[in-house]
C-alpha cells in the first residue's frame, strides 16, 4: 500500500515550509538540492524537522493546508509534539474569533 507524507522543513531564514508528497526521499532531496522552483529555493539550506505518513493523498493535503495557516508557535508546538501547548494555542484562537 502506497503512503503519502506531510513534511515540514526549517529554512535558512528560520521560516517553515510545509508540503506533502508520495515520495519523501525524492522530494526532500529535490528541496535540499534547490531543484524545485518554490519557497525553499532561495532559503537554502533546509532541514527536515517533521515527517508524518498518511494512508491517502487527500489526508496529507488536508493536513498540509491546515498547518500552513498556523502561527509559527503552533507549528513549533506540533513539531515538538507538545500537544498541551498546541491545544492551548488552538483554544486561544477560538476565543479571539
Amino acid at each position: 500500500m502506497k503512503k503519502f507524507y506531510l513534511y515540514i522543513l526549517k529554512c535558512n531564514d528560520d521560516s517553515y515550509y510545509v508540503g506533502h508528497t508520495d515520495d519523501i526521499e525524492k522530494r526532500i532531496s529535490e528541496h535540499v538540492a534547490g531543484k524545485l522552483h518554490c519557497y525553499t529555493k532561495k532559503r537554502l539550506p533546509v532541514k527536515v524537522v517533521h515527517v508524518q505518513d498518511f494512508v491517502t493523498r487527500y489526508e496529507a493535503l488536508v493536513a498540509e493546508r491546515k498547518i500552513k495557516k498556523w502561527t509559527r508557535k503552533k507549528k513549533e508546538s506540533y513539531i515538538a509534539g507538545n500537544w498541551k501547548l498546541l491545544s492551548e494555542l488552538a483554544k486561544r484562537n477560538k476565543d479571539r474569533s
